[in-house]
């Protein structure tokens, strides 16, 4: 069948019980399950009766037979890009990036092109993982725009699988430092408190009550007292959008600089307005994880960028 490859897939009575999509890998280990589960639920799995199936995790009998029509892999409509890149590791599998602000990381509307995706296709010759949609590849988590530091990046969908694993079972160790507004009282805290998608401005993500959002966590420390200021450091044991930027405001202390949670004295609006800071200070310091195939614990940090520096000297008490 022209573009497309067919695979008879025959389960054994080994697999009775198992979930369709975990079945699956097993009996085709060249598919990675995240892209059995986006191939099913595609409808591109038959039944023996020639149906489709759709449910990945429907449980399966044991002895049975499918037919499973995988298109070929589609070139991501991303230009390759020759921008710059920090690179902190790199291996045939995966590669750490330290982001600088101001770049996005993958296209979406009103950014279609120069972002980090684009770079990153440039750097790796189309060798990025595809689970994450011709939009994403490679990308297994973000930071937001105008906040730097640290990124993984996944090559193969083993990688990428294996990364996400790790990101649902909060594993990975994901450290931010922060300038934030007025001193907090205590040395140290945890915020627990679900988040969402504000009601009233969809650009904006809120602390919302009951079943609606979903659980995120921020166990921070002060590092240092600035003028009318501290240094923070933020601990993410759940990842979600502007999860810090949200948090640290709603105990009073939003982050220097956020044009979006923020607010700041008018000392601070005139020292940004000075040293022409105009984003979030927030810089993703720290970042551990379990290599997905060597299982290797890898650790990388990165230092303050220029322009968070600036601001955090003119700060110093």
């Amino acid at each position: 069948m022209g573009g497309h490859q067919v695979i008879s897939v025959e389960l054994k009575s080994s697999h009775a019980g198992w979930r369709l999509d975990r079945a699956l890998a097993d009996a085709v280990p060249t598919l990675s399950r995240e892209r059995l589960k986006a191939l099913i639920r595609s409808g591109a799995l038959q039944s023996e009766a020639s149906a489709a199936v759709r449910d990945p995790a429907l449980k399966v009998r044991g002895i049975e037979a499918f037919t499973l029509t995988v298109p070929e892999a589609r070139p991501a409509h991303n230009e390759p890009q020759d921008i710059p890149l920090r690179l902190v590791f790199e291996d045939e599998h995966l590669l750490v990036v330290d982001k600088p602000a101001g770049l996005v990381v993958h296209p979406a509307a009103g950014n279609p092109d120069g972002t980090l995706v684009n770079a990153l296709l440039h750097h790796c010759g189309g060798t990025l993982s595809g689970i994450g949609g011709v939009a994403r590849p490679g990308i297994v988590h973000r930071i937001d725009k105008d906040t730097s530091g640290l990124l993984v990046v996944a090559k193969t969908d083993v990688a990428h699988e294996g990364l996400a694993k790790q990101f649902a079972a909060h594993s990975i160790d994901r450290r931010y430092l922060a300038i934030v507004a007025g001193l907090p009282k205590t040395a140290e805290g945890i915020v627990d408190a679900p988040l969402a998608r504000s009601s009233t401005n969809r650009k904006k993500i809120s602390i919302v009550e009951g079943s609606r959002g979903k659980r995120a966590v921020t166990h921070w420390r002060r590092l240092q007292i600035l003028q009318d200021a501290a240094l923070v450091e933020c601990r993410l044991e759940t990842g979600r959008t502007h999860q810090v930027r949200v948090h640290m405001a709603s105990l009073g202390h939003p982050l220097l600089g956020d044009p979006v949670y923020g607010h700041s004295g008018k000392s601070s609006r005139e020292l940004l307005k000075r040293l022409n800071f105009h984003r979030q200070a927030l810089h993703a310091a720290e970042l551990g994880f379990t290599h997905p195939v060597t299982k290797h614990r890898l650790s990388f940090a990165s230092g303050m960028p220029a322009d968070m520096q600036e601001l955090f000297t003119a700060l110093l008490v």
